[in-house]
């Protein structure tokens, strides 16, 4: 029987990004395939690049957004010795709001928060084998993010911040011979740097990073050996959700479009082993759901594209993503049935007067099939592919 715990919940936000993460945070963020580190105008400047807050029309920015996501049920065609298998996760729907602030001026310090949601979903299988380790996996994180951010000179600022994050997630996983049933959640914290240089009007540069954070989660499991309660008890585990750099550049035209390019680092090669641990002794059951699973996942890369387009009262905006995978062949499970990916997006914003816009976008993030034949799965996962669209508006005052 394949072995879970419940911070495969966290690994199984794979499906929105390479990964675990969901880098698509805000209306800007969708529309330009989070392409938005370098050229951020806008109150999402608090999470994606703060050190951008100095350089803001000095005003108070507040945003709010909307956006739904739509996960295809993802396929499973055994081969080999799970020849004959084949069976469909369930689709699932998500409405996700996040919250952006960049205040006025305090001095020349300006002070930016976000509140969003960088992972997270529900992972459901319904037949055999999948049942056995991915009946379900639910996961919500919420990261609480304050920062702020300080001119050095005219053309370069620095900026700090403080990450919140908030996770709790249920896993269910049933066969004839043992399951379990566990809940578990837990508040971990991390910090955000951000630089960005101006060095002319039309050219902007930016480094950030986000460093890594530990989940440690905490709650309850209920281990079953046929029908029969065998533990009911205290359970833990420790996960990492790992450190992102960004390095990006932005060069806006006499035409007043804006082309930026990201380059983004994921420090994935934190996450070696899942370790479950249990507050008593589970018996028998140690080697189906105590025993270490290797994961071993490698550092990635991704190569984001944006473009912006300003006009009259009206922005356009485009994007493309290449994302890596950080699962190794040799781990993939139904738990994590990640890919490559590339995705597209676009959206608008229409500037109602002074103090009011509203916006719409759209990204879609089309999962390569990958095959996989490891010592628990063999066969080929497809049909993954993820649909995010947003809507949102900014008030400025």
């Amino acid at each position: 029987m394949k072995k879970i715990s419940l911070l495969s919940l966290v690994a199984a936000c794979s499906l929105y990004a390479g990964g675990y993460k969901i880098p698509e945070t805000s209306l800007n963020g969708v529309a330009l395939s989070a392409a938005n580190v370098a050229h951020t105008t806008g109150a999402d400047a608090a999470y994606y690049n703060p050190a951008n807050m100095v350089f803001m029309e000095d005003r108070n920015t507040l945003e709010f957004d909307n956006m739904f996501i739509g996960l295809q049920g993802t396929k499973f065609e055994g081969s080999g010795p799970m020849n004959g298998v084949n069976i469909e996760a369930e689709s699932e729907l998500f409405l996700i709001p996040s919250i952006n602030y960049v205040s006025g001026k305090a001095g020349e310090t300006r002070i930016g928060l976000s509140i969003c949601v960088p992972g997270g979903l529900t992972k459901r299988w319904e037949s055999a084998p999948a049942v056995y380790s991915a009946e379900q996996f639910s996961l919500s994180v919420i990261e609480i993010n304050p920062t702020v951010a300080i001119p050095i000179g005219d053309t370069l600022s620095v900026a700090i911040g403080f990450r919140i994050v908030h996770s709790e997630g249920i896993v269910k996983s049933t066969s004839s011979l043992a399951s379990r049933d566990m809940e578990g959640e837990s508040w971990d914290f991390g910090y955000n740097l951000a630089l960005s240089y101006k060095p002319i009007k039309s050219l902007d540069m930016a480094l950030t990073y986000r460093s890594n954070v530990d989940l440690t989660e905490e709650g309850t499991a209920k281990l079953f050996q046929g029908r029969n309660l065998t533990y009911d008890g205290g359970s833990s585990v420790t996960v990492p959700l790992p450190a992102l750099f960004n390095a990006a550049i932005a060069y806006t035209f006499p035409s007043e479009t804006t082309l930026e390019f990201v380059y983004e680092r994921n420090f994935w090669s934190a996450y070696k082993t899942l370790e479950f641990n249990y507050v008593g002794n589970i018996g028998n059951l140690e080697p189906v759901f105590g025993t270490p699973i290797a994961k071993n996942w490698k550092d990635t890369n991704a190569y984001r594209i944006g473009v912006t387009q300003e006009i009259s009262d009206f922005t356009l905006m485009f994007g493309a993503v290449i994302d890596e995978t950080p699962v190794p062949d040799e781990t993939v499970s139904f738990e994590l049935p990640d890919s490559d990916s590339i995705s597209v997006s676009a959206g608008g914003r229409y500037q109602i007067n002074d103090d009011w816009n509203i916006g719409i976008a759209a990204l879609y993030s089309m999962r390569d099939t990958r095959t996989v034949a490891n010592e628990d799965i063999s066969g080929e996962f497809s049909n993954s592919n993820v649909l995010i669209l947003s809507a949102g508006v900014e008030y400025k005052f």
